[in-house]
This record gives structure tokens, sequence and C-alpha cells, in this order.
């Protein structure tokens, strides 16, 4: 099985076009869940996984 790259959130951004701090809000607000988090608290991410997170908070009906 092969295990994609993990990123940092600075990286994340990068890839997604938004800004580092709107990355750290989505995890704040519970909107995007970290694929890890280090013991010293940084967050690491599948940059797929987020894609489908993102996909799956699109596709849910507005409350």
């Amino acid at each position: 099985m092969t295990r994609n790259r993990l990123v940092t959130s600075g990286e994340l951004a990068r890839e997604l076009g938004i800004s580092p701090r709107t990355v750290a809000r989505y995890v704040r607000d519970g909107l995007l869940k970290p694929t890890e988090t280090t013991l010293g608290g940084h967050y690491r991410w599948d940059v797929e996984q987020v894609r489908e997170q993102i996909r799956e908070l699109r596709a849910k009906p507005d409350e």
C-alpha cells in the first residue's frame, strides 16, 4: 500500500490556494480534521483526504 506524503498546514494552504490562517480556522470550527497531529501540536495533512473532506462538506445540504 502506498502512503501519500503528509504536508504541513502551510503546504496544504498553498496547495488549496488559501491562507494558513484559513486552514487553522477550519480546524478550529470543526470543518477539517488533520490526518495527524504531532507531539508538538502541529498538524500534518494528506492533501487527497482534505480534498475529500471538502467534497463532503460541499455535498451537505445547508442547515
